[in-house]
């Protein structure tokens, strides 16, 4: 054998050698056997919670339905309750105010936060200043494919509560989703059962929502507030918050970011009639459903008597108009 020959059949060797080495054995005959005993309780367990997961699908889906029915009846008396309770918003800002005028507090920061504290320019607030809405992504499927931003035209938004209990199985036509609200021919106390039935519809809605929330996926943009229901996530939309970063950065959703609080200036009856700035430091707060339902008569559940300051000291005299 040549000099050439055997060089060449050397490195073919080691070549063997190093595929060799990089192969496993997959063979069934191993030396080590599988004790099916020791698998047979763990089969079992993942069978049995298969079976309760089964189970939980109807108690999820009666949820779904009556958080459906709870969001129809919340904007039905919202809806009814802005027509009776003067409602403002900033011209500006998006800054809500629930009272006969609205307040003198310099909060307001303009279009882009660009202006240092000024006084609003209030104007008629709509149903959509009380309730922020929040929409997301319409999913055709459980679970797509992930949507790239040259797609963002072929897809729908809806409401995100609306996305939630479509996928847990709702029928958006099911008449069981319908709104419960009574409206009584008395114009006084029919205000007064409008606001305590809106009210009950607001802690429904954002009970049911943190309950849903245990068991279906969603996620938010931790810059942009991007909200997107669903086992995956999309590239639809792109994040305009970080200038290099284009995709957005996810979390997990609270019920916050699905069923926004919207908290305002809540006027106690300790308060003068307007609200000045030099006594922001005594005066509460209230989400806006909440402040709109207490204005018309309803009770005022116990846990926001903290943030309302129902009890705290009253804003000096000075102060006062």
């Amino acid at each position: 054998m040549s000099y050439g020959n055997l060089r060449l059949w050397r490195y073919k060797a080691l070549i063997l050698q190093e595929i060799v080495k990089g192969l496993r054995n997959y063979s069934s005959k191993s030396r080590v056997g599988v004790n099916l005993e020791k698998l047979r309780p763990l089969i079992m367990k993942r069978i049995a919670q298969a079976k309760d997961d089964r189970l939980k699908v109807k108690p999820t889906l009666l949820e779904a339905r009556e958080v459906l029915r709870a969001r129809n009846a919340l904007y039905d008396g919202v809806s009814i309750l802005i027509r009776h309770i003067p409602v403002w918003v900033c011209k500006y800002c998006p800054e809500v105010y629930i009272g006969e005028s609205g307040h003198l507090i310099r909060t307001c920061h303009g279009y882009r936060h660009r202006s240092n504290n000024k006084l609003h320019e209030w104007v008629k607030a709509s149903i959509n200043d009380v309730i922020v809405p929040v929409e997301v992504l319409h999913l055709q499927k459980i679970f797509p494919d992930v949507n790239k931003h040259h797609e963002r035209f072929d897809h729908q938004y809806i409401p995100a509560v609306v996305e939630l209990c479509l996928q847990v199985g709702v029928d958006v036509n099911d008449r069981s989703t319908s709104s419960s609200l009574i409206t009584p021919p008395f114009p006084d106390y029919g205000l007064k059962l409008i606001a305590r039935q809106t009210m009950t519809a607001w802690e429904e809605l954002r009970s049911g929502v943190h309950k849903l929330l245990c068991v279906h996926p969603a996620r938010v943009c931790k810059f942009c507030k991007e909200v997107q229901v669903g086992p995956s996530w999309h590239r639809a939309r792109a994040c305009g918050v970080l200038k290099d970063e284009s995709s957005h950065c996810w979390k997990r959703a609270l019920v916050e970011d699905l069923v926004p609080s919207n908290v305002v200036w809540s006027r106690r009856h300790q308060d003068t009639r307007v609200l000045v700035d030099q006594g922001r430091k005594y005066y509460g707060h209230a989400p806006a459903v909440v402040d709109l339902c207490s204005k018309a008569g309803a009770l005022v559940p116990s846990k926001y008597f903290c943030m309302m300051k129902v009890h705290g000291f009253t804003a000096p005299r000075e102060s006062s108009l």
